[in-house]
């Protein structure tokens, strides 16, 4: 029996109960989209690896499909939608911006950024509007070489792309387009006239295997992946560091714990309010004691495999001092987010600032100070009332 999917959604960041109930008793089992093919959902961790990493399950096959989604629109395509070598080709253009090495270089700027913001804030105010929000957008348009006041246009086109009820489709489509005609006005500026952005070095990059469109979905997809994730993630952060406090202040008693905190705030909070992407089966393949056919999709849950109590013990505890903590809070395998090294800076350098800077941080109003995004494919507040207030 197929059961209606997405699962109705539990309150604030909790996870929804199916999701360990399934993985609990039936880890492999049918579900139903409002549009698209069924699909299989999977839970457990083993099983939510196998299907991110085993090329026996496969994103480009979704584009000949119905897949399972969300929206009335398939909107399957892009650089998401590719399997190596493909996906390699075009992540290689910008493999050299998201490193380690060179993302630590962006640390004192984004302690200078972080630390303004903060600064410039009232007694009382809003968390993602005044700090989560301009932070990330600062960081992600200096690094692509983005004009910052043009940031209320390509920020209003990007939550379009990440709605799934919340706008028409005709009004999806349009922001779509416009974005494209956004970026690739911008590719052609920097074509003209180089700067030390990333945009700039992908176009120096670009090899005759890898067409003007092509690059083009690659810098939306930085674009739009390079902020949204994160300013919804940090928000995510505080909500959960302040509505027990004792985890905010254990951070400031003991900054040292910062990055792993990041880590385990990461495996902890359900981002995706949907699932992850469809992957289909291109042979035979056994989850679980469960066969999945060649040609089947099947959609892996990643926030049920990071409560997955057989890889994390006491899996709804937050531990900030948990090790191992082999989380799929970014993907794993070939579409590993590719701004992981950059979202891991933000949100340790959010953390650090504030817990220097704003040590007496609280919710100002508590849960009526916060409103939630809905509609949306990720979850988190849209307003976070703070203040350093007692």
């Amino acid at each position: 029996m197929r059961a209606a999917f997405p699962f109705p959604r539990a309150s604030g960041l909790d996870l929804e109960p199916e999701y360990l109930v399934r993985q609990r008793f039936a880890p492999v089992s049918r579900v139903e989209f409002p549009y698209g093919e069924p699909a299989w959902l999977v839970t457990r961790y083993a099983d939510v690896r196998t299907v991110l990493t085993d090329p026996r399950f496969s994103r480009a096959a979704s584009l000949e499909r119905d897949v399972p989604r969300v929206t009335k629109e398939n909107f399957s395509g892009g650089i998401v939608a590719m399997d190596p070598p493909e996906h390699t080709r075009l992540r290689s253009i910008c493999r050299h911006a998201f490193t380690p090495r060179t993302v630590a270089r962006l640390r004192e700027r984004a302690t200078a950024i972080a630390t303004e913001l903060i600064s410039e804030t009232g007694e009382e105010f809003d968390g993602v509007e005044e700090f989560a929000l301009p932070f990330t957008l600062k960081m992600i348009c200096e690094l692509l070489g983005v004009p910052y006041d043009q940031r209320a246009s390509f920020r209003e086109w990007a939550e379009a792309g990440l709605a799934t009820t919340s706008i028409t489709e005709e009004e999806r489509l349009a922001a779509t387009g416009k974005m494209w005609d956004f970026v690739v006005e911008l590719v052609a500026q920097r074509r003209e006239r180089p700067r030390n952005d990333l945009i700039s070095a992908m176009l120096a990059a670009q090899t005759c295997d890898v067409t003007d469109d092509e690059l083009v979905i690659v810098v939306m997809t930085v674009l739009v992946a390079g902020y949204e994730t994160t300013s919804t993630q940090l928000p995510n952060f505080l909500y959960l560091l302040l509505t027990d406090r004792t985890r905010f202040q254990a951070l400031t008693d003991d900054p040292s714990l910062i990055p792993s905190a990041v880590e385990e705030l990461m495996r902890y909070v359900p981002l995706e309010a949907n699932g992850t992407t469809p992957r289909y089966a291109v042979e035979d393949v056994v989850l679980s004691g469960i066969r999945i056919e060649a040609g089947s999709p099947v959609v892996p849950a990643s926030a049920a495999a990071n409560r997955d109590p057989d890889v994390f013990a006491d899996p709804d505890r937050l531990d900030f001092a948990r090790a191992p903590n082999p989380h799929l809070g970014f993907g794993v395998g070939a579409h590993f987010c590719l701004g992981a090294p950059l979202a891991r800076l933000e949100l340790r350098v959010a953390l650090e600032v504030l817990t220097s800077i704003a040590p007496g941080l609280r919710l100002a109003r508590g849960e009526a100070g916060i409103d939630w995004k809905t509609g949306m494919l990720v979850r988190g507040p849209s307003r976070l009332a703070l203040t350093e207030r007692t």
